[in-house]
C-alpha cells in the first residue's frame, strides 16, 4: 500500500501528468476560493439578528464555521471538479508504469462521471450530517473523518479506475472481495485532504494510488469487452 502510494507521488513528475495536474490543480484552488465565498455568504444572509453585538460575536464563529464547513465539503468538491481529468490521469499512469496492459474498454464517457456525482452527493450529505461529531466530539472526529470518508472515497476512486478494465457487475465483485484493501486505500486518500497544500493534489494522487492498488490485486482479472 505504501509503496504505490510512493509511486504515485513520483508519477506527478512525469511529464505526461504535469498539464493535466497543473489544470487540475488550477481549478481546484479556484473550486476551494468559491466554495469559502458561498459558504461565508450563506451564513452571511441567514444569520441576522436584531442586536448588533450579537451580529458581530455570530460573524467572528462564522469565520471559524466558514473555514470547517468548506474544509469538509472540500474533497467532494475538489474531486468533482477533477472528475473531468481522472480518466487522463489513470490512462497517463498506466501508460508510464504499466505499458504491457491491454488496451481499457470501450465505454461511455458519462460512465465515470456518474460514479463521480453520485459519491460527490453521498460525500457532502454525510459530511454534513457527521458535522455535530467533528464539531463536539475532539480525538473521535479524526477517526470518524478518516472511516467515512476513507469508505466513500476507497469506492469511488476504486471505480473510477476499475471501470476502465473491468465492467460494472465485475468491478463490484472485484471490489466486495478486496473491500479491506480498498477502504485501507480510501482511508490513505482521507488522509491526503487533511494535509494542507497536499490537499490540492489530492484527487490526483489518490486517482494515481489506486491504478497501482488495482493492477497490484493477486487475481488475475480479464478485461471486459
Amino acid at each position: 500500500m505504501f509503496a504505490a502510494l510512493a509511486r504515485a507521488f513520483a508519477d506527478l513528475s512525469a511529464p505526461p501528468m504535469r498539464r493535466v495536474v497543473g489544470l487540475g490543480l488550477g481549478l481546484t484552488v479556484a473550486s476551494f476560493i468559491l466554495l469559502w465565498l458561498a459558504v461565508a455568504l450563506a451564513l452571511d444572509r441567514l444569520v441576522r439578528f436584531a442586536w448588533q453585538p450579537l451580529d458581530w460575536a455570530v460573524q467572528v464563529l462564522g469565520a471559524a464555521g466558514v473555514l470547517v464547513v468548506s474544509w469538509l465539503l472540500f474533497p467532494a468538491v475538489a474531486t468533482l471538479i477533477m472528475g473531468l481529468f481522472l480518466d487522463r490521469i489513470a490512462a497517463a499512469v498506466e501508460a508510464l508504469d504499466y505499458p504491457a496492459l491491454a488496451p481499457p474498454r470501450r465505454r461511455p464517457a458519462s460512465e465515470g462521471l456518474a460514479v463521480t456525482l453520485r459519491m460527490m452527493g453521498l460525500s457532502i450529505a454525510l459530511n454534513l450530517l457527521a458535522l455535530p461529531v467533528y464539531l463536539l466530539a475532539p480525538g473521535a472526529n479524526f477517526f470518524v473523518f478518516l472511516s467515512l470518508n476513507g469508505y466513500l472515497f476507497g469506492r469511488e476512486y476504486f471505480e473510477v479506475v476499475a471501470l476502465r478494465r473491468l465492467d460494472r457487475q465485475a468491478v463490484a465483485a472485484v471490489r466486495r472481495r478486496f473491500g479491506g484493501r480498498v477502504f485501507l486505500g480510501g482511508v490513505v486518500i482521507a488522509g491526503l485532504f487533511l494535509l494542507p497544500l497536499v490537499n490540492l493534489l489530492a484527487p490526483a494522487i489518490a486517482t494515481a494510488f489506486m491504478v497501482h492498488v488495482f493492477v497490484r490485486l493477486p487475481e488475475p482479472r480479464a478485461v471486459a469487452p
